[in-house]
């Protein structure tokens, strides 16, 4: 069992599963003693622990300085690790994963009596996934557990898609760093539950709500994807708390057509306010201003956004003004995003 001392946290770069082997075996014993291990999967880096050991999650919570209330998505790197996770996995639950996992997509699904209160925030259900990326997977395997995984950044703050990302929030709080490289989605994974009377959709991600229906018919999307929850209201899945994702700078959302957002860019300017744009508005608004990526291209809009919304810290950025993207397939992951690290403000001009 890991002590609360002060942790010197090793990085250690995998560019090859099979080269990498002896590092990653040395993260999977991490995991198995107790250790918190971040380490990359396809949408963002997680932060790791046995989901078995109660005290290990709890160091999860300790390291990211996340409230209780908040439950983790639980990883696992074959099928048959999902049925001792779960009371029942239900046909629709095992036709998604027949077509998604590994992948982008979490599963909600009602808890077993193995699974500790503090891994679903004292919820009878519990969030599963079986990431795409071969190292996340390797790194599961090799464990010989489940592990319990949030997004490896401090909590609130925008999460991390490189290692570096991890180190500027973690190093001294994690035992092992995995630094595989850039995460290829770039936003966390669709969380969808099917623990109630239909499926409903409860975080969108690169698997999208037109795909999750191709499969199951309907899908009811929570309020809480696009508006603003209640303050009070007990969360049945990570990020959808009131105000997430955000870097220091207050962020406001603007909709309307890039001639408009200059002109209120004109008046609205001032030192340490920035805009928030695609790459075609660069230059049409005026400086200083970031992109996120084509207006057009939200698969690509989620790739940069976490990294914008750092780089946006490391300039000084006090104000940021963003153009609203699109609500539709992978941009309705980067409106949920956007629209939580900005505290739901908008401007619609």
């Amino acid at each position: 069992m890991y002590t609360e001392k002060p942790i010197q946290t090793k990085v250690l770069q995998i560019s090859d599963i099979t080269r990498g082997a002896a590092r990653i075996d040395l993260a999977a014993r991490v995991l198995r003693e107790g250790g918190l291990v971040a380490f990359p999967t396809e949408t963002v880096y997680g932060i790791g622990a046995n989901a078995m050991d109660p005290d290990a999650v709890a160091r999860i919570f300790q390291a990211k300085g996340r409230p209780q209330d908040n439950p983790l998505i639980v990883h696992i790197a074959e099928l048959e690790q999902l049925d001792p996770l779960v009371r029942e996995a239900p046909e629709p639950a095992r036709a998604l994963a027949r077509v998604y996992w590994p992948g982008p997509l979490t599963m909600v699904l009602p808890r077993s009596g193995i699974v500790p209160d503090i891994v679903s925030a004292g919820l009878d259900t519990v969030a599963v996934r079986m990431p795409s990326l071969p190292l996340a997977r390797e790194l599961i395997r090799r464990s010989g557990v489940p592990v319990a995984a949030p997004s490896a950044n401090r909590s609130g703050r925008p999460s991390p898609t490189t290692a570096g990302h991890c180190i500027a929030d973690l190093d001294g709080r994690v035992e092992v760093i995995l630094d595989g490289g850039p995460c290829p989605v770039g936003v966390e994974s669709t969380v969808i539950s099917l623990a109630g009377e239909g499926p409903r959709l409860l975080r969108p991600g690169a698997v999208t709500l037109a795909q999750l229906e191709q499969v199951l018919g309907k899908v009811w999307v929570d309020p809480a994807v696009l508006h603003h929850p209640e303050d009070d209201a007990k969360v049945s899945s990570p990020g959808m708390k009131y105000k997430h994702y955000a870097p220091k700078a207050q962020i406001v959302l603007v909709s309307g057509p890039v001639d408009e957002f200059a002109a209120f860019m004109d008046a609205h300017g001032s030192e340490g306010t920035y805009a928030l744009v695609f790459d075609e508005d660069l230059d049409k608004v005026p400086p200083p201003c970031l992109s996120y990526g084509p207006e057009r291209d939200s698969e690509a809009q989620a790739r940069a956004l976490f990294a914008v919304l750092r780089r946006l810290d490391d300039l000084g950025a006090t104000k940021v003004y963003a153009r609203t993207p699109a609500k539709s397939d992978v941009g309705m992951a980067v409106y949920n995003r956007l629209v939580r690290a900005a505290a739901f403000t908008e401007i619609v001009l």
